[in-house]
C-alpha cells in the first residue's frame, strides 16, 4: 500500500508519472517445438515504457522446475552455474542485470519447465523501502503439458489457471495469488505489456514502441483478486504481459525498512492466423 501512495504523491508533486517496477525472465519463444539452448534476460525495469533499468541486486536464487507430462515427478535443477552479470540498456539509462546461457540439456525433454528468479532485495530510495520480485517464467517443449498449473512453493507466488505459453490474443489469461501456499483476496496485481521487446543478440530494448498508451493510467494497469485469490486479465495485444502482485510475500522488513516482497508472472499470447 504504501508503494502506491508514494508513487501516487510522486506524480503530483513532480508531474511525471511513476510507472511499475517489473523483473523479467525473458526469452524470445516459450512454446517450442523441440529442446535448444536458451538465452535467458534477467532485468530489473520498466518494460511498457522501456524506461529506468535499476541495477539488480545480486541474485539469490535461479532454477528450472521441470515435468514430462502430468504424471512424471518434477525435477528441480538449479541454473547458477550459467548465469553471468551484463550491463542492460534501456530507452533512458544502463543498469546492472544478469544473462543465463542455458545448454539444451536444460530442455532436451518434451514437457513443462518453470523458471524461477529470486533477486535480493533491491532499495528504492525514492519510496524508501525495498522491493523484492520473486518471478516466474513457464517455457513449455513439443506440446505436452506438466507442472504449468502447480504451485512451485515460494512465499508468494502466482499460479496460472491458463497455460502461459499458449494464449490467443482477444482471449483472456487467469490466474491465482497465493502467499505461503494460500490465496490472497483482496491483492493489488499491477499489469504490463512488454511494448518495447529485447533485440536479439543484443542487451537492450528495441527503440520502437509497439502500442501508445492514450493515458498514464493505461501504462500499467491495476486490478484486484476475488475473495478466491483468483484474478482475469483481457489479451488485447500479442507479446509478452507481466504481472506482479504488490506485496503479497510474508516477509515484510528488511534492514531496517519496509520490505514489499512480490510476485511476478509472465506470459506470452500470439495472433491466430
Amino acid at each position: 500500500m504504501k508503494r502506491i501512495i508514494l508513487a501516487l504523491c510522486l506524480t503530483l508533486l513532480t508531474a511525471v508519472p511513476a510507472f511499475a517496477h517489473f523483473q523479467m525472465v525473458y526469452t524470445p519463444e516459450i512454446a517450442l517445438d523441440e529442446g535448444t539452448d536458451l538465452n535467458m534476460k534477467l532485468v530489473f525495469t520498466h518494460p511498457f515504457e522501456a524506461g529506468h533499468t535499476m541495477d539488480m541486486a545480486p541474485l539469490q536464487e535461479f532454477y528450472v522446475i521441470s515435468q514430462r507430462g502430468e504424471a512424471a515427478e518434477p525435477k528441480k535443477t538449479d541454473l547458477m552455474e550459467y548465469v553471468e552479470k551484463i550491463t542492460w540498456t534501456s530507452l533512458t539509462n544502463s543498469g546492472a542485470a544478469y544473462e543465463a546461457k542455458l545448454p539444451r540439456k536444460v530442455v532436451r525433454s518434451m514437457g513443462d519447465y518453470v523458471f524461477v528468479a529470486v533477486p535480493g532485495p533491491y532499495y528504492e530510495e525514492e519510496e524508501e523501502i525495498y522491493i523484492q520480485q520473486i518471478t516466474k517464467t513457464v517455457l513449455n517443449v513439443g506440446g505436452l503439458p506438466g507442472n504449468w498449473a502447480d504451485p512451485v512453493g515460494l512465499p508468494t507466488e502466482i499460479v496460472p489457471l491458463d497455460k502461459p505459453y499458449a494464449n490467443w490474443t482477444g482471449g483472456v489469461f487467469r490466474g491465482v495469488v497465493l502467499s505461503e501456499g494460500k490465496p490472497v483476496a483482496n491483492a493489488d496485481l499491477e499489469v504490463e505489456f512488454m511494448n518495447h521487446p529485447p533485440v536479439e543478440g543484443k542487451n537492450e530494448f528495441q527503440k520502437e514502441a509497439i502500442a501508445e498508451a492514450p493515458h498514464d493510467a493505461f501504462v500499467t494497469m491495476g486490478i484486484k483478486t476475488n475473495d478466491r485469490g483468483e484474478f482475469t486479465v483481457g489479451i488485447p495485444h500479442a507479446g509478452w504481459w507481466g504481472l506482479c502482485a504488490l506485496g503479497t510475500g510474508p516477509q515484510t522488513e528488511h534492514e531496517g525498512k519496509e520490505l514489499s516482497q512480490d510476485a511476478v508472472l509472465w506470459f506470452k499470447a500470439v495472433d491466430m492466423k
